[in-house]
């Protein structure tokens, strides 16, 4: 299983999938090509179905387009077996011809990788792949998750995280201090300023609830508007894991080194269900965006509170469960509605699993492993039409 920094990815919005990857792959090919004037890129399936509502035009020409002219052709009718959002980049000579041709699929969470392969990523770091094994091991040896995480990732691990938490904070306060319009045909409003402001004057539950609301949302309008984000473990669902952390860092008083410690294994969390299902919407819908960011987020909350690691595992397993078979129909394929209201609603129903699971000793009778292996089955069932096209859903009653 591969490092965690490879989760958590700081880049700006508004999707990791449909925006991130393709620029990563585009500036890999340019690498590739470095004396060539003239490219053609063809996208397919959901990535060409909802890439101009998350500007993949406009990240690949941001990195292609100084280099020479580029062609974009969209195929949202065709989605390749491999995956549904398929990249083709071809380098082309004065003729026409292609000197180069290679495609490439983003799947999920920015990562790329190449029909039947491994993502393109570092090598693999975690000897374990399914969280009953490494729970096992954190009780044999009276571990925890974050030090498991420690010691395979080594301890520079923690400036990494660190500089995460970092980015997700600004996030979370630029949110809050911006008012405004979000940039799409849909003028929506941003709401993050409004609901922060009117927290303030519930008594402490709602003000709580309140709080987190705005926070969730104000990362999630940032990542909308092409703000600074980190995934986590996408773009879509970036809001959910920094408005549980900055909620209890500042209700809390929490350290920063307990907050990476926190990050280590809410990381390990999504690392898990990256390796053995998926975090892209595209291929088994939003419960493994939404869904995956609000399980780190209960496993990273029950850590702070002195949760034990079969209660930390019980609170991840509910935050995804509980979201299984959550359709992806982004409106008008913008990630703002349904997906920032979901950011926020993720983030409360983590504090919820937190709490349920604090109540308990954490023994119960369905696994996160089995959890993951039968979100990965009910994606894979999920027609196409639900799954990131903009065509199903809430989508298409605006189409």
């Amino acid at each position: 299983m591969k490092s965690i920094k490879e989760l958590y990815r700081i880049g700006t919005g508004p999707s990791s999938s449909h925006t991130m990857a393709p620029r990563r792959a585009a500036e890999i090919f340019q690498r590739r090509n470095p004396e060539c004037k003239n490219f053609r890129v063809t996208l397919y399936g959901s990535l060409a179905a909802t890439g101009r509502g998350h500007l993949t035009d406009q990240a690949i020409l941001d990195i292609l387009k100084p280099h020479g002219m580029v062609e974009l052709v969209w195929e949202p009718s065709i989605f390749k077996p491999f995956h549904p959002n398929g990249m083709r980049f071809e380098a082309l000579a004065d003729d026409g011809s292609a000197v180069d041709d290679w495609t490439v699929y983003s799947v999920g969470g920015g990562a790329l990788a190449e029909e039947g392969q491994q993502p393109i990523e570092s090598a693999d770091v975690y000897p374990q792949t399914q969280l009953t094994d490494i729970l096992k091991w954190c009780i044999d040896n009276g571990r925890t998750f974050w030090e498991y995480v420690e010691i395979h990732e080594g301890k520079e691990i923690w400036v990494f995280l660190a500089k995460v938490w970092r980015v997700m904070r600004e996030a979370v306060e630029r949110g809050i201090e911006t008012d405004g319009v979000i940039p799409g045909p849909l003028n929506l409003a941003r709401r993050a300023m409004r609901y922060n402001v009117r927290a303030s004057g519930y008594n402490q539950s709602l003000k709580s609830r309140g709080l987190i609301f705005s926070y969730a949302l104000a990362v999630s309008e940032e990542n909308a508007c092409g703000g600074r984000i980190v995934t986590a473990p996408t773009c879509g669902s970036s809001g959910v894991l920094p408005a549980v952390l900055y909620h209890l860092w500042k209700s809390r008083d929490f350290s920063e080194m307990r907050i990476c410690r926190a990050l280590a294994t809410a990381g390990l969390i999504g690392n898990i269900v990256k390796h053995n299902a998926s975090i892209s919407g595209a291929e088994v819908g939003c419960q493994g965006e939404v869904g995956v960011a609000c399980a780190m987020a209960a496993a990273a909350a029950n850590q702070l509170f002195g949760g034990t690691p079969a209660q930390i595992e019980y609170a991840a397993e509910m935050g995804l469960e509980h979201h299984l078979g959550m359709t992806c129909d982004p409106v008008c394929g913008l990630v703002q509605i349904p997906c920032i209201e979901r950011n926020a609603y993720a983030a409360a129903r983590a504090l919820d699993a937190n709490l349920y699971s604090m109540y308990t000793d954490g023994h119960h009778r369905v696994s996160f492993d089995h959890v993951v292996k039968v979100m990965k089955q009910t994606g894979h069932d999920l027609p196409s039409i639900y799954k990131e096209t903009g065509e199903g859903g809430l989508a298409k009653d605006f189409m």
